[in-house]
């Protein structure tokens, strides 16, 4: 990268995306054996929540004082939102194993997880080259974000199928179904991510 100094906004972006990136790591490889680590778990991720709203509220007030933005304001505001939502996501996620009980990870919520980590990581190398203004090079980072997403639409119906052919009881089955699903909404956040960087491809390469 050139010794130029980085737009401000572009630094904004990837304090977003880092901080994602690091709570998606986190999700990923926290470790959950007993009731106690729940409690532990969500409280983490609470954290990389409230500091991923500090972060978008901080773009927000930069958007609506800057004059010239290097990207149109709505494609930065909405490269924001839709990052911060992925983080919400995975909040909301560790919440519901709180309010649950959720200490038995099943190997679908680990396969989850495992696809979302790798789809913060694509998206955190996507706004790291989208601030070196690289921007061709976004493209191979949003296809595999659709690879990911698409794995993780195969992955809630193959859960959700076998949980109704084996979980007899019925609260645990809405649980559990209800944690899939919030799996399934995170990845169609991080394919909405994916759409705004292609989007500032087409505008600005």
């Amino acid at each position: 990268m050139s010794n130029r100094k980085m737009h401000k906004l572009f630094s904004m972006l990837l304090n977003i995306s880092n901080n994602l990136k690091e709570g998606g790591r986190y999700f990923h490889d926290y470790k959950i054996n007993e009731e106690k680590d729940i409690d532990i778990f969500r409280l983490k991720m609470k954290e990389f929540e409230d500091k991923g709203d500090d972060l978008l509220n901080e773009l927000i007030k930069e958007l609506n004082n800057v004059f010239i933005t290097p990207i149109e304001r709505e494609d930065a505001l909405e490269l924001g939102a839709h990052m911060d939502d992925i983080l919400n996501g995975f909040e909301e996620c560790a919440s519901r194993f709180y309010i649950y009980k959720i200490s038995k990870i099943d190997s679908y919520m680990v396969e989850f997880s495992d696809l979302l980590n790798k789809c913060v990581n694509e998206i955190d190398s996507a706004v790291e080259l989208l601030s070196q203004k690289r921007l061709m090079e976004i493209r191979q980072h949003t296809i595999k974000i659709k690879e990911y997403e698409k794995k993780c639409d195969v992955l809630e119906r193959t859960a959700i199928k076998e949980l109704f052919e084996k979980e007899k009881d019925v609260l645990k089955l809405i649980q559990y179904k209800e944690v899939y699903g919030i799996f399934e909404n995170i990845a169609d956040d991080c394919l909405r991510v994916g759409k705004v960087l292609e989007t500032i491809i087409m505008k600005n390469a």
